[in-house]
């Protein structure tokens, strides 16, 4: 079974690329010794930008994923909807 973000895999990876050059701006400004605060609003807008992609992919896990398990039932549904309890758990810790 493909994922869930399959039909807008392309979109993900863009900005999950833009994350990345983020991630690579922050790493410049500490090589110029900017300064801390700057750094830190830096590196919590990455921090939002990959909490939001990984929304998307649990929304889209939920709508796939889990949503075909619970029309299966049985021990699949189980495991599935344990498997995405798990994931908002630690998405509400990150």
């Amino acid at each position: 079974m493909p994922p869930g973000y399959v039909d807008h895999k392309e979109a993900i990876q863009k900005r999950l690329r833009r994350v990345e050059g983020q991630v690579r701006g922050i790493q410049r400004m500490v090589d110029e010794d900017r300064y801390c605060i700057n750094v830190l609003e830096q590196v919590s807008a990455a921090t939002r930008a990959l909490q939001s992609v990984a929304l998307e992919l649990l929304d889209d896990h939920l709508a796939h994923c889990v949503t075909d398990a619970v029309i299966e039932g049985g021990d699949v549904a189980t495991a599935k909807l344990h498997e995405a309890s798990a994931a908002i758990g630690r998405l509400v810790r990150s």
